[in-house]
Order: structure tokens, then sequence, then C-alpha cells
């Protein structure tokens, strides 16, 4: 459709305004491409919060609007990006979402503390954030420390140290003493037909379908749910149908752990959406980003998680899956993904939507993120494809996980170390990061290379 109607020249152009019968399906298709990855995070966190998932739980509401949230913001951060305002944002087709790298961190920083521990979540949000903006001048420079060594290991990391929870929210939650239903042949079947059905739209379909496979196969597990009277409506018809965002709903604290982790973490996620810019130029215009551009989409990512914290949201970041989709269209304009933020923003102001997604059982999501978890860890493998495997990578590599996945399978390891450390150690992300950083700096090459 695009390439009918566009010539070469206006689709490498981030400026041009495609057509709107062309621009608006477009944008949409980009919305649909993160939509479910985007308010999944927001789920996991407020799980582990203990607001529960259902609406028996008191603190529902509190999932409701994180999800509401996570919505509005990747809508408002992504204007930032297309539009910009002076040196923040890209002006390129970045679309923003809340980033599922920062889940291994904060999980055990909210563990069943409820609104007070969420409290410092947001502190060391707006701390990460703007941390994050901090480092936009510099950050071309600061690349040569995160290698394909590095990066792979990390984004392997983050993938493995989710795929717990896949796992536990398709056999029906957190598993619990006088839950007989958790891992039933029931919960298993609604959770694989997702699975089934994602993996056969990626390899058997092309266009929109290939693209929102997850979002499909997420529809078809809630209409298997459904007629297995798994699904309940309580809550649409008590959420409103227009809201504002609250200032600080959780109230903020700055904890030392909240505020270390998540800094990390920020470093790690400017870095990804480096690549994420360059990923667009290339794939969209077969060119190289500018420092400008770089420097304005690090800008944007920022300051957008720093907005999030005001809002009691989560981080926010550039969307990788959405690179892909720009690649495969070869549409650069940003118009395009500023109609997809104005179709967020619209979602996030209405928590009827929220309600809605609300509705999804457990067992459903689980079959939609042990997909999406797989691919995080596949996305990692595919970086680390890239690395010259000589006997000083090999051992950064093996030093690095042992020790990440090692903290992560058995935090009982440190059980006399402080809080916070312990904290931040038993994410097993963090010290395989760490370590694979500091190992990769101080470790000579070997001759010749």
């Amino acid at each position: 459709m695009a390439n009918n109607e566009m010539t070469p020249a206006q689709m490498r152009d981030p400026n041009y305004t495609p057509p709107m019968h062309i621009a608006i399906p477009l944008g949409i298709q980009h919305v649909l491409a993160m939509f479910i990855a985007n308010v999944t995070p927001a789920i996991i966190i407020a799980g582990a919060a203990g607001f529960g998932f259902g609406s028996n739980s008191p603190d529902f509401p509190n999932m409701i609007y994180m999800m509401q949230m996570c919505m509005l913001l990747a809508g408002v951060t992504t204007l930032l990006q297309t539009i910009g305002a002076g040196p923040v944002g890209a002006r390129l087709p970045i679309v923003q979402g809340t980033s599922f790298a920062f889940i291994p961190i904060m999980v055990p920083l909210v563990a069943g503390g409820g609104v007070e521990a969420m409290a410092m979540v947001t502190g060391g949000v707006l701390v990460g954030g703007l941390f994050q903006a901090a480092l936009a001048p510099f950050i071309g420079r600061m690349r040569f420390a995160l290698p394909p060594l590095v990066t792979g290991l990390i984004i392997l990391m983050i993938g493995l140290s989710l795929l717990k929870v896949g796992i536990q929210y398709a056999a029906g939650g957190v598993p619990a003493i006088g839950k007989p239903e958790f891992g039933s042949l029931a919960n298993w079947s609604v959770a694989g037909s997702v699975v089934v059905v994602t993996l056969a739209l990626k390899f058997f379909s092309r266009g929109m379908l290939n693209t929102a496979a997850v979002l499909v196969g997420l529809i078809v597990g809630y209409v298997l749910a459904y007629a297995m009277g798994m699904v309940s409506f309580d809550n649409v018809g008590r959420a409103a149908s227009f809201a504002m965002p609250k200032l600080f709903p959780f109230g903020i604290e700055f904890g030392a752990g909240a505020v270390i982790g998540i800094v990390m973490m920020s470093f790690i996620s400017a870095i990804e959406t480096v690549g994420d810019v360059s990923g667009i130029t290339k794939g969209g215009a077969d060119r190289e980003a500018t420092d400008k551009e770089i420097e304005g989409a690090t800008y944007a990512d920022g300051l957008g998680t720093a907005l999030s914290a005001f809002a009691g949201a989560l981080p926010n970041t550039s969307f990788s899956q959405n690179v892909g989709l720009i690649a495969m269209t070869r549409v650069m304009s940003r118009h395009v993904a500023t109609i997809g933020a104005i179709f967020l923003i619209i979602c996030g102001l209405v928590p009827k939507v929220g309600a809605i997604i609300s509705t999804v059982p457990i067992e459903v999501l689980g079959g939609g993120v042990i997909v999406m978890f797989g691919m995080i860890a596949s996305s990692g493998m595919k970086m680390l494809a890239d690395v010259d495997w000589n006997t000083r990578n090999m051992m950064i590599f093996a030093v690095s996980l042992s020790l990440g996945l090692g903290l992560l399978q058995v935090p009982e390891a440190l059980q006399h170390l402080n809080g916070t450390v312990q904290a931040l150690l038993t994410t097993g992300l963090l010290p395989a990061a760490v370590c694979s950083i500091v190992l990769n700096l101080v470790v000579p090459h070997p001759k010749g290379d």
C-alpha cells in the first residue's frame, strides 16, 4: 500500500506526512505492535506489590490506574520523540513504551510492599529518568563500554530472569498453599492456545496479522477463557469514562536500593535507545543516526521516564519491536508515530480501557509473556552472535552469567548482607551487568585484536 502511493524519497523522509488513509492504519499498526508489551510491566509490578490480579483485591484500582498511566505516558513520551521540544526528541518515528528491562530490579523492591513500596519505586524512577536525561550530551562517547558481548548478555539476563513470571502466570498466578487449581489442565490449555496461535501467525502469515501475532493470540486465548467461565466484567461498569492523571498517587520516597538499581538500569536503557535510533535510521533510510538525533532521543527517553514518576507510572523507553516495523514498512514518517501516540493518550485518559484489559485472565497473559520474555532472551542471543568467541570473551561471559543466574536462583546465599545490597544483587541482572562491564574494561584483549 505505502509503496504504491509514496516515492522512495518520501518514504525515507521523517518530515513527510503520508495521506491519512495510509498514515492512520500505519499509526494504529505501531500501537498494535507494542500495546500488550506496554501494559504488561504495570500488571507485573502491581501484582508483585500486592495490588492483586482480580476484582476482589481492595487495591485493584491501583493496577487499573497504573495500566492507564502506562498508556498515557507512552503516548506523551512518543510525542516528545516525534515532535520534540528544543534539544529534546529525535524527530524520528520512535515509539516509546513501558520498559521490561527494569522489571527484574523492581519486583524484589516492591514485593508485597503495597503503596509504600510503590512510593520507593516512584522516587527511583524520578532520579533514574533525570540521570538518563543528563547522559544525553555524552551518550555517544559511552558506547565503547557496552559492546555486543555486554549488551547481549544483559538482554539475555533480562529475558531469563523474567521466565519464571511467565510460567507462574500461565499456571494461574503465584503459587499458594490451598490453591489446587494452580497448574491445572484448564489453565495450561488457555495459556497454550495463546502460544500456539502466536507461533502459527508468526510462521504462516504476513502483514498486520504477523505484526500483531501476540495480540491476536491473546484474543484467541481470551475467547477460550470466556467460554470456560474464567472472565469477569464486574469492574468495567464501575470504571470511569474519563480520568486525569494524579500527582504522585502513591507518594514518593527515595530509598537507596530503588535509586541505585533504577539509575544503573537507566544507563543500560540509554544505550538500548541509541541502538534503536540507529536501527530506525538504518532500516528506514539506509543511513547512520546523527549525533543530534541520538542526543535528542536520549533526552526524551530520560525526561519521559521522569514524567512517568510524577504520574505514578514506570520507566519509559524506545520499543524495539516498532524499530522492526519501520524496517518492514520502510516508512520513516515521524507523523505516523505521532498518530499512534495520540491513540495511546486517548486510551490513557479512559479508565474503562484499563478495566477491559484487566478482564484478561492471568493465564491468558501468561501465554503472551512466555513468548515475549522468550523473545527478549532470543534478542540477547542474536546480539551475542556478533561476538568473537575467543577465550577472553568466553571467560567474561561465563563468570558474569554464572554470577547473575546463580544469585537469582539462590538469593539465600546473600542473606547476611544489608537489605538494600541484598535486594540489588539477588536480581541477578545487576551483578551480571556490572561484572561484564567491569571485566570487559579491565581484561586486556589478546594480541592482534
